[in-house]
């Protein structure tokens, strides 16, 4: 049964609660709606925060993942490139290996012009070898060796890749000044074998880089679909659903202005009591 009353307005109290849940509501949606994000603090959601924290980690851990992947892979086209002109020189040593080996054709003179020809290119593969480097990392005179590649979000295994490049200077190929030389016809065709089995090592360090290029390159393309995941799982658990947090907000617009009117009514119940002293 409802009274009239004056040191207690229960029906004013009601009415105050009721606006200042509404006005909590609304700012809440004021809130999200200007960051367009549904937990901007652990205190929206203590537990969604957590799990958001996590799926942000790995998604920017992959996003890390992919670019040092990308790296590898022009650290790997440098040395295959390197490579690939090593080649290109081992194939011009064979020829002159050839050339000065057919000994009834050649004079002194033209076994002295293969030979420092030849002494050239063994110059240049070094060369080649010693200063073929990514950034301040050489790649093909030995030092390069169990390096490793950080291709995933976590600190483990199967989150690495460990590289090895060998060793491609001309004594590393069996091939260097004071292994072959093409000076004589013998000698020339010792060095026509040792060049044979160079060309034959380094297609084979060809065949490990262009391996791995395509390792990492596999690595990269599963790393982004992860990430894609990763971060439509986090924008689903963070971001506001705008066309929602509208509606709710236009619903809360409607219930301040009614809260606010029937709070003013409510403040006035208590006037009909000089009525009834009249």
């Amino acid at each position: 049964m409802s009274s009239l009353v004056v040191n207690d307005n229960l029906s004013a109290l009601g009415a105050y609660n009721n606006l200042n849940a509404t006005s909590n509501a609304e700012s809440k949606a004021i809130s999200e709606l200007s960051s367009g994000l549904q937990i901007q603090t652990a205190a929206d959601n203590p537990a969604g925060y957590v799990q958001a924290q996590s799926l942000l980690s790995q998604a920017n851990g992959y996003s890390t993942a992919m670019s040092n992947a990308q790296n590898g892979v022009s650290l790997i086209q440098t040395a295959s490139g390197a490579l690939n002109q090593i080649t290109s020189i081992l194939q011009t040593m064979n020829s002159l290996a050839l050339s000065s080996a057919n000994g009834a054709t050649n004079d002194s003179a033209s076994l002295n012009a293969n030979e420092q020809e030849f002494t050239a290119l063994q110059n240049q593969i070094d060369q080649i070898a010693g200063t073929t480097s990514f950034g301040t990392t050489n790649l093909l005179d030995g030092t390069f060796t169990g390096q490793v590649l950080q291709v995933g979000a976590f600190d483990t295994t199967s989150n690495q890749i460990s590289l090895t490049i060998a060793t491609a200077t001309s004594s590393a190929l069996g091939i260097s000044t004071a292994s072959a030389n093409v000076g004589s016809a013998t000698f020339a065709q010792a060095a026509a074998s040792l060049v044979q089995a160079a060309l034959a090592s380094v297609a084979s360090i060809e065949a490990g880089v262009g391996a791995t290029q395509n390792q990492l390159q596999s690595v990269v393309a599963n790393l982004t679909v992860g990430q894609q995941n990763l971060q439509a799982a986090y924008s689903g658990l963070v971001d506001v659903n705008f066309a929602q947090e509208t509606t709710q907000f236009s619903t809360d617009q409607i219930l301040m202005q009614s809260g606010v009117s029937m709070l003013s009514q409510a403040q006035q119940s208590p006037s009909m009591v000089l009525k009834l002293l009249q």
